[in-house]
């Protein structure tokens, strides 16, 4: 054959004369796909993709998640959750893990929770950079062991930016005899091969984009098992309901905020306090029903409204006036309580306050309180994880009686006749510990009133808390029988991240102190956690004070990575307390070893004039013993006491 007819015949069929198809110009555009055979183990992988998003020229990004419907996995029972014309979202969540599976992986060479420079490095196997600019993202790459078969689960530890489009590549990641192959799909896209899938050869554009871009980063392009691309939410897909509705909700109180009334008043109920008060403040209500699977009423502006049939509804509230009032006013401290908890967990800082003169009160936060627990595990063992968007739901309600319980108290009782007198309206503070410290991140963030809180035991996102947290193993012994492939229960715990970012901190702590929401003041934060924490993972602690902006208050002990150690930090801080625990698992798994440290750093005497002094003057103070916050006496470890072992199945 003459090279001239070789060349005819090879640009008839769009083949070079090396074999390899000529690569089209790049064209950043997505099909919408069901399945992605870039992983045709797994039909949801690789996750968070962009062609599980539509065109749309209505949002800040132009996307918008879309999911073909009955794509998603199936319960057990038979149950197909859909997350059709639910919570419409403009991207993905900024916080959740990227996923993927490739059969045969061992974590050889993976980045780890320890060594998260490595991500960082020329050599690393995952990759993860900014599309537009390409830099890299610092992350630490996993296995999952919590559950079969193992997802790759590569989770950044720098909250991803809002709005941006980024690129994940995968390569050299080693199974038994070696590298992996890459699938046929990709090794198409990669080598320019036929491969006859549809899904694949209308990708051809895209893939000259990203190769391009990995190129242009330092990513060879011949050494990748596996690269795509996704972007995240705006931070106005995130933020506008809540922002929305604190601002509609102030309007409507007025200035002197919400309406109240004090069904009980306990006048020296104990030592230490002048009085104990109960009552309610009325709110408007957003929601069809208060109860448990409540929804959002939304109006014709796609924005949350009052219930036209019941506008407002009544919230039961707890306040605290310590025995040091009747000398001087007590600042006022609004306390955000612990997991599925309530109003009464106040009780436990009675001493604080009497002793430091603050008046601390309690509202439950709905939607995360005692009484969704049942709703929540009917929802699980039922497999019905759409149907668990009523529960963020209900906790932009809970969040709105939040803001507006401190309004109530600094302009409404502080002016009362009788109990006015021991309140300072004027010194308003939050202080929230384990949900109420994670919760508080939200807080803090949409706070007109409230300048300055102390989060304790905190962290984010929930994506990354809930495998590494002991509280949650009843729930998940239900979605393991609901969804026992452990690829589903990745899967639909980074889909429904994309719901928990408009109420929990992975959609608000970059906006705490700088770039902040409109209308709303700045915030400084202290943040507190406790090395070896059995519920709060100390990965998501370090993860939220880098979103916050916040320097490390050294206190004799370990570093953390992107965190600037500073002995005399001003603005937000975030330091650690260690009881002397082994180290945390690497893995997704819980701390279980000795004694749960959670609980005892609000216990300490230091922690307490940390807090005080902190909250009142600004100031980051060390006050432990030669400036080491370190406690071993209190670990309660056995001599033989190990890290929890990470294995796989």
């Amino acid at each position: 054959m003459s090279a001239l007819l070789f060349a005819l015949l090879a640009s008839a069929t769009g083949c070079t004369t090396d074999d390899k198809l000529e690569e089209p110009p790049p064209e950043v555009a997505w099909p919408q796909l069901a399945c992605d055979p870039l992983v045709p183990s797994y039909c949801g992988y690789p996750f968070p993709s962009n062609v599980f998003t539509v065109d749309d020229s209505t949002t800040s990004t132009g996307r918008r998640v879309s999911f073909v419907e009955g794509s998603l996995p199936t319960a057990n029972k038979g149950y197909r959750p859909s997350f059709a014309a639910l919570w419409p979202s403009d991207g993905f969540s900024p916080g959740a893990a990227i996923l993927a599976e490739m059969p045969g992986a061992s974590s050889a060479g993976l980045p780890g929770a320890d060594d998260i420079e490595r991500s960082l490095a020329d050599d690393s196997p995952t990759i993860v950079i900014d599309a537009d600019t390409g830099t890299r993202v610092p992350h630490f790459t996993e296995l999952d062991h919590a559950g079969t078969p193992a997802s790759l689960m590569i989770r950044p530890v720098e909250r991803l930016k809002d709005g941006t489009r980024y690129i994940v590549a995968i390569r050299n990641v080693q199974g038994e005899a070696g590298p992996l192959a890459p699938s046929p799909g990709f090794a198409a896209l990669r080598d320019l091969t036929e491969v006859g899938d549809p899904d694949i050869e209308g990708r051809r554009g895209l893939y000259a984009d990203i190769f391009s871009r990995l190129e242009e980063a330092g990513i060879a392009r011949g050494e990748l098992q596996l690269a795509w691309d996704f972007t995240t939410a705006s931070r106005e897909n995130n933020t506008a309901w809540l922002v929305h509705m604190r601002d509609e909700a102030l309007a409507l109180v007025g200035d002197a905020g919400p309406a109240f009334t004090i069904t009980t008043a306990e006048a020296d109920p104990e030592p230490t306090l002048a009085f104990r008060l109960e009552g309610t403040m009325t709110a408007p209500l957003y929601l069809t029903q208060a109860d448990p699977g409540g929804r959002l009423v939304m109006g014709a502006d796609g924005m949350p409204e009052p219930n036209p049939d019941q506008p407002t509804r009544e919230v039961p509230w707890r306040l605290l006036i310590p025995k040091s009032a009747e000398t001087s006013p007590a600042a006022l401290m609004q306390y955000g309580h612990g997991l599925l908890g309530s109003l009464g967990q106040i009780e436990s800082f009675k001493d604080l306050a009497n002793d430091y003169g603050y008046a601390i009160f309690g509202l439950t936060l709905i939607g995360m309180a005692d009484d969704d627990s049942t709703w929540i595990a009917d929802r699980l063992a039922e497999g019905q994880i759409d149907e668990l968007t009523a529960m963020f739901d209900r906790q932009h309600q809970g969040m709105l009686e939040y803001l507006l319980a401190m309004r109530m108290m600094s302009r409404g009782l502080a002016e009362d006749p009788t109990y006015g007198p021991l309140l300072d309206g004027d010194a308003r503070y939050y202080h929230g510990i384990s949900q109420g410290g994670i919760f508080g991140g939200t807080y803090m963030a949409l706070s007109t009133d409230v300048t300055r809180g102390v989060l304790g035991v905190m962290g984010m996102p929930y994506n990354l808390l809930l495998n590494r947290s002991v509280d949650f193993g009843i729930f998940f012994t239900l979605f393991n029988v609901a969804y026992p492939d452990g690829r589903d229960q990745q899967l639909m715990l980074s889909v429904i991240q994309n719901f928990w970012d408009r109420t929990e901190p992975n959609g608000y702590a970059p906006y705490i102190r700088t770039d902040t929401l409109p209308n709303t003041p700045a915030h400084e934060v202290l943040m507190r956690a406790a090395v070896g924490d059995h519920q709060v993972s100390t990965l998501g602690g370090q993860l939220m004070a880098r979103a916050v902006g916040a320097e490390h208050l050294v206190a004799g002990g370990r570093s953390a990575f992107g965190l600037t150690p500073n002995d005399s930090p001003s603005g937000s801080v975030y330091t650690e307390y260690d009881f002397g625990l082994p180290p945390e698992p690497l893995c997704n798994i819980p701390m279980t070893a000795c004694d749960d440290p959670h609980g005892k750093i609000r216990r300490l005497d230091e922690s307490k004039q940390q807090l005080d002094a902190f909250l009142r003057m600004g100031q980051a103070i060390n006050p432990c013993p030669g400036g080491v916050c370190s406690f071993p006496d209190q670990s309660g470890c056995e001599p033989d006491a190990t890290t929890p072992a990470c294995t796989l199945e």
